[in-house]
């Protein structure tokens, strides 16, 4: 861990570790897989960056449906909006900056398609995939859709998931992980301040540039993991725009990860028993015929 002087003080700085630019595929970056950063991040295993102009946003309609077990997706815009509309609850409207998708696969969920891109010219967000605990990895399955007048803010910070600075997510997730999303304009400095326990530590930015303590620089589209402990991480919008990101904290997963093609699981037996409930739903949702709704998108099947 490395120190500087602020105001003639010495302030720890916590270490940027690994650093990525990930893969690029057509409008969508694999900033983090389960295969290589997810091992050191978890319970964060998965990160997409999205980037769509009018031009693209049709090839991530395209993309089709595709199972999942023993995680979590969490889905943030941060410019441009999605339409979504959920049969579950009867409510349907549209999730732009600061509004988020939440689904909890558990033991088997199919989706890809319940979000439309609304009428913009440039769609862009990060999906994000945590592994779950044991007692839910084979659960059961939930969706919740929330817009961003319905999340709470602390600072410059959108609470998507957990708790930070006594400000509880309106996101039924379970404990011993925070996701914020955060806009700094520049110049503007922000510290966060990981809850006790939560010693795993990254951050991924969609715009601008961040000064986390030299040499900590870093930039749109890049994705940083911190050091491992406690320490607060200081950050500085140094770039000629405002830098916007996504930053992660957590409780460690104590567990290794058993991973099939779209799953993460804590044991060889969880991966089994989910990947084997998710063909069961494959063979239903096939049943189940056209399921698409009137603004064109198609419910998550479970």
């Amino acid at each position: 861990m490395n120190s500087v002087l602020a105001n003639n003080t010495e302030v720890a700085v916590r270490r940027i570790v690994y650093r990525t630019r990930g893969h690029g595929h057509g409008p969508i970056t694999r900033l983090m897989s389960p295969s290589d950063l997810g091992q050191i991040a978890k319970p964060f295993v998965f990160l997409d960056l999205f980037d769509a102009d009018k031009r693209t946003i049709q090839a991530m309609a395209d993309m089709p449906l595709h199972p999942h077990s023993g995680i979590a997706t969490v889905t943030v815009p941060v410019e441009g909006a999605f339409n979504y509309e959920d049969p579950d609850s009867g409510t349907s409207g549209k999730l732009a900056y600061g509004g988020v998708e939440w689904s909890r696969a558990g033991g088997g969920m199919w989706h890809g398609k319940e979000l439309s891109a609304a009428d913009t010219p440039r769609i862009q967000g990060f999906q994000l995939w945590v592994a779950l605990p044991a007692e839910l990895e084979n659960g059961k399955s939930e969706s919740c859709y929330i817009e961003a007048r319905d999340m709470h803010k602390i600072g410059p910070a959108h609470v998507i998931v957990g708790n930070h600075e006594g400000v509880q997510s309106a996101v039924p997730a379970p404990d011993g992980f925070n996701y914020l999303l955060v806009t700094l304009m520049p110049g503007d400095r922000w510290t966060y301040r990981p809850p006790a326990g939560h010693t795993v530590g990254w951050l991924a930015l969609a715009k601008g540039q961040l000064d986390a303590g030299a040499p900590g620089c870093a930039s749109a589209g890049e994705m940083v993991v911190f050091e491992p402990g406690e320490t607060p991480i200081a950050l500085e919008a140094s770039g000629q725009e405002g830098a916007v990101f996504v930053l992660g904290s957590a409780v460690p997963h104590p567990y290794p990860l058993h991973l099939g093609y779209y799953s993460v699981h804590t044991s060889a037996q969880a991966l089994e028993a989910g990947e084997r409930r998710i063909a069961e739903l494959g063979n239903k949702l096939k049943e189940a015929g056209d399921r698409r709704t009137a603004s064109g998108t198609i419910p998550v099947f479970r």
